[in-house]
């Protein structure tokens, strides 16, 4: 294969997806810099946090999922000319959307809560985890809503403005995580929770910021000129929950293998809980630049479908997974090279990192299959194609990857090593699925421009 005639599509894939991987990384980071900063109070309060996020990030993966069905519409749309009227009011309509689905999680977030007591954990890691996660709670609204407005403008192209935002209120929120974890600067101490209040307070900025600069920003501020109240409409929200439902389906399916596999993690203890999350969190890391390069590929496979260039739309697909298999073999091989040095920087405690060693080593396994999926996702959402994706994701991560970690673990004994290995069965499922439909669907749409 001649390589060369790529590199303008890794160029302009990269120009495309690194903001959005700095963006991302920067929510990552913050993550990061909890665990880290709650780890230093002990393996309980790891765990407590680990616990209340992989729960919350069920319900807000949900959310966010739903908002991801506005950049493709946007994106078709912008490659035609006299479309900024209908994209101004796809973007009214979807922020409206987003409040309201951010509304509805909020109470069911809050219902879920009622049933962390017979979760199986630890009476302790409950304590903890529930001010932290009310905090998380009181964020999900501003944050819908930031996410509106940043699949709009990724929508027409521009994701550096989402990136310069969420950077500077992840840098807030690890200062307000030192002044409210610790109790500096005459704050109470609040241990976890202060890490839930950095939190709320940083996002709840996100959505103020946007708006800010979009009112200033001529090319942006026209847009808002074509809202009226008239203008909300139900087969726009309609469409727009035609494309996100299923996308945020597929979501949660990929969460929730994550979420139950941390849920029965808990069952082995604090210790094993505090590892998982420590793997976890270095897969997460290096799932972002595989995030900004599928975000990347939904924007130009977007813009060439709505120009109706298949070649294009090829060529694209093709870079795109050069880029995703060199990374992820790269990052799976940094994994087994560095991975004491990798645990011991979350945590002192020498029986989470003896496990977390472990864990490490089969996210290094399940690396590329990781990448390859989460891409192709990315080619289908741009040439609208969600519904099948949702029903690979059940029979992945569902039918495949839970059954498999609890047999693994319990009945053949491998314990959390063994929870961890049904990621490779899930993962590799879903990217060979996903790969083959993302073909198929390319064939249909060449036959029928014939």
């Amino acid at each position: 294969m001649n390589f060369k005639k790529y590199i303008p599509e890794y160029k302009k894939t990269l120009t495309l997806a690194l903001p959005v991987i700095l963006a991302q990384a920067g929510q990552v980071f913050v993550q990061m810099a909890d665990n880290v900063m709650v780890g230093r109070l002990g393996a309980t309060e790891l765990a407590a946090a680990a616990f209340g996020g992989a729960i919350f990030w069920n319900g807000m993966v949900l959310g966010i999922g739903v908002s991801f069905g506005l950049t493709p519409i946007i994106g078709q749309l912008f490659v035609k000319r006299g479309t900024r009227r209908d994209s101004a009011h796809f973007f009214q309509n979807s922020l409206m959307l987003n409040l309201l689905v951010g509304i509805a999680l909020t109470l069911a977030l809050w219902g879920v809560s009622r049933a962390f007591p017979y979760m199986g954990q630890e009476e302790v890691v409950i304590e903890l985890a529930m001010p932290y996660y009310n905090y998380l709670l009181l964020s999900i609204v501003p944050f819908m809503l930031f996410n509106a407005f940043r699949q709009f403008l990724e929508g027409l192209g521009n994701t550096r403005v989402a990136m310069w935002i969420t950077i500077g209120t992840n840098v807030l929120n690890i200062i307000l995580n030192y002044i409210f974890i610790y109790g500096n600067f005459g704050a109470p101490a609040m241990g976890v929770a202060g890490a839930g209040l950095a939190t709320f307070v940083s996002r709840a900025l996100m959505p103020a910021a946007f708006c800010v600069y979009m009112l200033h920003k001529n090319s942006y501020r026209r847009y808002f000129a074509f809202f009226r109240r008239e203008h909300f409409s139900m087969a726009r929200v309609a469409a727009l929950g035609k494309m996100g439902f299923p996308i945020a389906m597929q979501m949660l399916m990929e969460v929730t293998a994550f979420s139950l596999t941390a849920i029965m993690m808990g069952w082995f203890g604090a210790v094993p809980l505090a590892a998982s999350q420590i793997a976890l969190q270095m897969v997460t890391m290096s799932f972002l630049t595989v995030g900004g390069i599928a975000s990347a590929a939904t924007i130009r496979i977007s813009h060439e479908a709505g120009r109706g260039d298949l070649r294009a739309v090829r060529r694209v697909s093709t870079a795109a997974y050069h880029l995703t298999i060199v990374y992820m073999a790269t990052m799976g091989g940094l994994f087994v090279v560095f991975r004491h040095g990798i645990a011991a920087a979350f945590t002192p405690d020498p029986a989470v990192i003896a496990l977390a060693v472990q864990l490490l080593i089969v996210g290094a396994v399940f690396e590329i299959s990781d990448g390859l999926q989460a891409v192709t996702l990315g080619m289908l959402r741009g040439i609208k194609d969600v519904r099948g994706p949702m029903v690979v994701a059940f029979f992945a991560y569902i039918v495949i990857n839970l059954p498999m970690a609890y047999l693994l673990a319990f009945p053949l004994g491998l314990g959390p090593v063994g929870l961890w290995a049904g990621f490779v069965f899930g993962l590799t499922t879903a990217a060979v699925l996903l790969i083959r439909r993302y073909r198929r669907s390319l064939r249909k749409m060449t036959l029928a421009r014939r």
